[in-house]
């Protein structure tokens, strides 16, 4: 591995120079030539099509696939570090516009197979070439009781340029925009929120204060925009027939509402044992009898304000999961030999990380605000474990490869353990342990419970819209409610934090993806306990291939090796019982 003088940006030339290249518009023109050719070959033969010439439409779906990830990936990767770019921006919606314009082509092919018979589709599938596609073609079955005639979906698909993809542009463009001001500096939204984890108190406040500041001084705006993304979805929703505003959501998981509902319960049964608990602590070791909201992740008195260079944060996290899995390790050591990760804060760049892998047969690319606190160390190891997960995956096939959010972040949030545990291990003394396991449980919490408090807010929201257009007034009211139900009595919350929810993106782009971090958490407690207890032989390889199979296997399915069933409680609730296990210690050691 290179030694790295600077924090690493990431190269997107392998799939365009730059906005400029004459690539990109041959691609576009490239892509919607063939959307165009596929129709005019299978439109209306779908249900006649025997096993080659099924085949043939498969594979020259493959291609469209591609392609399109191709195009929609770079211009995606390209804005996100450039949102002040008006280049950047004017390209992404130029080739959102150009792919939806000619998906309407493509949209027949899914609709036509949902009509042929079962005994067409057994004659299909009985062909070991086709069978390879079984998971993208059952995918497309489940979706049959809620499609609607080609000539609406086609609309749809045509509209949502100007309609929920518009939205939420507009949100992410807008907050982009958003300056803060905190003791006579000025932050963007990449940089604020690290003034959370500083020792300063005053600092803190001031940043808590001058976010919510911010957030209230725009409210009329995103208040809008949310009520019109709710909006939008709910029209769709009941033009297909979805009785609830999760369902859409869930039948992309393949997971049914009950089982969603039974983690949502279970983490909120478990509030006052864990959250409320675990303030309480974190109130008496920063020396106050309650918490501010924006002091939830604040760093303990005791704590050393530990700084990580580059190197140091990727030497931990390389050798955390060296000691896991030597084939875990090689996986991830390419992320920091090749240009694959921006890591820098950059005005006009978008707050958070994340992972992403437009193209299933080529690697990922990594986005970070790398700052150097122990945090963003958990936050690259996070990312990594997205990273290793789509090229575990790669041999699934185009089609068949989906993102599942609720197994996504199974890997994401394992990669933090592995890093997490590695740092308790060689913690040299009972404040390191303390601060350490204070740390964690605090993320912890952060993953497990409060995204479900995020959940009952934003399906609160969404009921309630049915009735009419929400006031910004209501919205913060059950923001508060929920967070103050979800944090408990040590926590302060008040109209200093009632915008908040404004800042959380995946209300506006991905609605009730939240869950999906609780539901990982659980699974990787649960998967982590087995590991530290030792009842699974050869537990690295099963996970790995858990890895692999999480796009195109049953749940029940990929999770028997370890004894699970997602559908019963006693898993949820043993998920969080290592949140407990965690605070036991941490008591313990106080």
């Amino acid at each position: 591995m290179k030694n790295s003088k600077k924090l690493p940006d990431w190269d997107l030339s392998e799939y365009y120079k730059g906005v400029d290249d004459p690539a990109l518009e041959k691609d576009m023109a490239d892509y919607t030539k063939k959307a165009q050719a596929f129709a005019k070959s299978y439109r209306g033969r779908v249900n006649k099509l025997e096993a080659d010439e099924f085949l043939k439409a498969l594979k020259s779906l493959e291609v469209l696939s591609n392609l399109g990830a191709k195009l929609s990936g770079f211009a995606y990767l390209n804005q996100t570090t450039k949102m002040k770019d008006t280049k950047a921006t004017a390209l992404y919606q130029k080739v959102v516009e150009c792919l939806n314009a000619a998906g309407t082509n493509l949209l027949f092919f899914g609709l036509e197979y949902n009509k042929i018979s079962v005994a067409q589709e057994k004659k299909l599938l009985s062909d070991t070439r086709v069978k390879k596609y079984q998971p993208y073609l059952s995918r497309m079955r489940r979706f049959k009781p809620y499609e609607l005639k080609e000539e609406v979906e086609t609309t749809l698909l045509e509209k949502d340029v100007t309609s929920g993809s518009a939205w939420v542009r507009y949100y992410e463009e807008y907050m982009a925009r958003l300056s803060y001001t905190v003791k006579g500096k000025k932050y963007n939204d990449a940089e604020i929120s690290k003034l959370y984890l500083s020792n300063n108190p005053a600092l803190r406040e001031a940043a808590g204060k001058e976010v919510n500041r911010v957030c209230k001084e725009n409210s009329f705006t995103v208040g809008y925009i949310y009520n019109m993304i709710i909006k939008d979805k709910a029209t769709e929703d009941e033009k297909r027939g979805f009785k609830r505003p999760m369902s859409s959501r869930n039948l992309s998981e393949n997971v049914s509402d009950k089982t969603v509902d039974t983690l949502a319960e279970t983490v909120r049964d478990n509030y006052k044992n864990i959250a409320w608990r675990f303030y309480k602590i974190k109130a008496k070791l920063l020396g106050v009898k309650k918490i501010q909201y924006w002091d939830r992740n604040a760093p303990l008195p005791i704590e050393d304000d530990k700084s990580y260079s580059w190197d140091d944060a990727v030497e931990t996290v390389l050798k955390a999961y060296k000691e896991f899995s030597p084939k875990l390790y090689n996986i991830a050591k390419d992320f920091f030999d090749k240009p694959w990760i921006d890591a820098a804060p950059k005005d006009g760049k978008r707050s958070g990380a994340f992972c992403s892998g437009p193209m299933v047969t080529e690697h990922p690319f990594l986005m970070l605000n790398f700052s150097g606190k122990r945090n963003d160390v958990l936050t690259l190891a996070h990312e990594l474990g997205h990273g290793c997960h789509h090229q575990l995956r790669q041999k699934n096939g185009v089609l068949n490869e989906t993102t599942r959010m609720t197994t996504e972040e199974v890997a994401s949030v394992f990669g933090e353990m592995l890093v997490f545990q590695s740092m308790l291990n060689n913690a040299k003394s009972n404040k390191e342990k303390i601060s350490l396991l204070a740390m964690k449980v605090n993320d912890m919490i952060n993953t497990a419970v409060r995204q479900i408090a995020f959940h009952f807010f934003e399906t609160r929201a969404h009921e309630e819209r049915r009735q009419g257009e929400l006031s910004v007034e209501r919205l913060n009211q059950i923001w508060l409610e929920e967070m103050k139900a979800s944090l408990g009595p040590a926590v302060v919350v008040d109209k200093n934090s009632e915008a908040i929810w404004e800042q959380i993106g995946h209300f506006f782009f991905l609605p009730f993806y939240v869950y999906a971090y609780s539901f990982a958490d659980c699974v990787v407690n649960s998967l982590y306990w087995l590991k530290l207890t030792g009842k699974v032989k050869n537990f690295e390889d099963k996970y790995l291939k858990l890895l692999s199979q999480t796009a195109i296997g049953d749940y029940k399915e990929i999770f028997a090796p370890f004894g699970f069933n997602p559908e019963e409680r006693e898993f949820w609730q043993g998920g969080l019982n290592l949140i407990s296990y965690y605070l036991d210690e941490l008591e313990k050691l106080i």
